[in-house]
Order: C-alpha cells, then sequence, then structure tokens
C-alpha cells in the first residue's frame, strides 16, 4: 500500500493505492495525523487505486472521520471501487461518511 498527496485549490488529497489492510493501518495513521494536525483541513481520501478494504481499514475509516472532526477538520471520500462500496455497504458504515463519485466532485463538495 502506498499513499501519496497532492494539493488540490486548499484541498488535501490523499491518494491511496493497493489494498487497505491492516498492514496498512500504521502508515495510513501516520499520514493522516501529519495532515489533520493542521486543524481546520479539508482532506479528500482517494480510494481509485483501492479494491478491498478488510476490518483494520474500515476501522481506520471511522478513525479518520473522529479525527477529523476533533481537529476541525473535514473528510470526504471519493472514487470508491465497487467492491469497497459493497463492503462499506454489508458493514453498515457506508452512511457515516459523505462519499463522491470523484475527486473533482469532493474537492469542489467544500465551498
Amino acid at each position: 500500500m502506498k499513499i501519496k498527496k497532492h494539493d488540490y485549490d486548499n484541498v488535501i488529497v490523499l491518494e491511496l493505492q493497493g489494498e487497505f489492510e491492516s498492514d496498512f493501518a500504521e502508515l495510513f495513521e501516520n499520514e493522516f495525523l501529519n495532515v489533520v494536525s493542521g486543524k481546520n483541513q479539508k482532506i479528500v481520501l482517494d480510494m481509485s487505486e483501492v479494491d478491498f478494504i478488510d476490518s483494520a481499514g474500515l476501522s481506520k475509516f471511522l478513525w479518520a472521520k473522529k479525527t477529523a472532526k476533533e481537529n476541525k477538520s473535514q473528510l470526504r471520500i471519493a472514487s470508491l471501487s465497487e467492491n469497497c462500496e459493497k463492503i462499506l455497504e454489508l458493514t453498515g458504515i457506508k452512511n457515516e461518511f459523505n462519499i463522491c463519485s470523484e475527486i473533482a466532485e469532493a474537492v469542489k463538495s467544500f465551498v
């Protein structure tokens, strides 16, 4: 799993690549903390290159939402694969997030 960071119009996009599973949880947590520590951040998780999320990944999604809120930051998830969307639906947490079909839509949603 890899994470690439991009900035678009004062929005931080974290591009996740690979499978979002337990081996990746610590890397994701550290990167997310670096981003959200600035407070009042606008953050998009680009999931276009992720096709699997395990229970550790789902846990980190929920943790990221909570951590963003605690830091007065906003979080969006963009470009979920069909498989990842099904996983979020089956676990009952899909409605916990603001999910956008594309990165551009997610970036614009902050305005």
